[in-house]
């Protein structure tokens, strides 16, 4: 079956207040943004066992998931302790994405929510998913589209002012501190799961350029967020609805908002083992 697009105009919502649940925990662009992917799983189905690769602290999975996904994975050490306080997985492992600590067919879906774009060697990490799902089995996952950097506020304001090298430089520079190492579109990721053993049945694209707007100010205005992580191990220090009124009432049109749209910044891809 060729890959199918999601009709614009048909968001999938879910029933909790995610926005809430990731504004009280995240910077609230960060939040925004894992806010509008969570809404996107409530209509999937992941059969068990589950892999998820790159959980990192855990904090996604345990509000977008009513109950534990079976195994989380990260390469970081750090954030193992914080992924197993959260809940949201029965077990968390170290481990690289490609070189899967488990034996083949060992899982019957994965899902990798916004992990694969930061991984340079990612068809290595590919072929290993494939390699550890089951035949049939679903792999999930999201990333950056190749209109990101495009639509970034400032670099399209240096454009109109015809200070294109600028332009350039800046999207370099955003890039680098999103760790960002693959902004592809759909081709380029068809023909990477293709050759690791996957067949493409679903895409859509999300987060307009206006959403990625408020993205990509929060990282300057975020700084106390940052501040406050590195003194208190927490990046809210009060997660009340008193504290975070104004900043809901900033984020919330981007969240109510049609998430698919076809300028979106991002994609989410639904594939399934051959």
């Amino acid at each position: 079956m060729s890959p199918t697009q999601i009709p614009s105009a048909s968001p999938l919502l879910g029933k909790r207040d995610f926005l809430w649940l990731h504004l009280r925990e995240l910077p609230y662009f960060r939040a925004l943004l894992r806010a509008v992917e969570a809404r996107f799983y409530q209509d999937l189905h992941l059969p068990r066992p589950v892999l998820d690769i790159g959980c990192g602290d855990g904090h996604f999975a345990s509000v977008t998931f009513a109950e534990p996904l079976d195994v989380g994975l990260d390469p970081d050490p750090g954030v193992l302790p914080l992924a197993r306080n959260y809940g949201g997985y029965r077990w968390v492992l170290r481990g690289y994405g490609n070189a899967l600590p488990f034996g083949s067919a060992s899982f019957a879906s994965a899902v990798s929510n916004s992990v694969l774009e930061h991984i340079p060697d990612v068809d290595g990490v590919l072929q290993e998913v494939a390699r550890v799902l089951r035949p049939g089995a679903p792999f999930i996952f999201c990333v950056p589209n190749h209109r990101f950097t495009r639509s970034l506020s400032v670099a399209r304001f240096l454009d109109r002012l015809g200070w294109h090298g600028l332009a350039e430089a800046y999207r370099r520079f955003f890039n680098r501190i999103s760790r960002h190492y693959h902004c592809d579109d759909v081709p380029r990721w068809d023909e990477r799961l293709r050759a690791a053993g996957f067949a493409l049945e679903r895409y859509w694209h999300y987060f307009s350029p206006e959403a990625l707007a408020c993205l990509e100010w929060g990282h300057y205005f975020g700084l106390p967020a940052w501040v406050a992580r590195k003194l208190t191990g927490r990046w809210i220090l009060a997660p009340t609805t008193w504290n975070l009124s104004l900043t809901r009432r900033v984020v919330q049109p981007y969240y109510d908002q049609r998430a698919i749209c076809d300028d979106g910044v991002y994609t989410f891809y639904v594939a399934r083992r051959v």
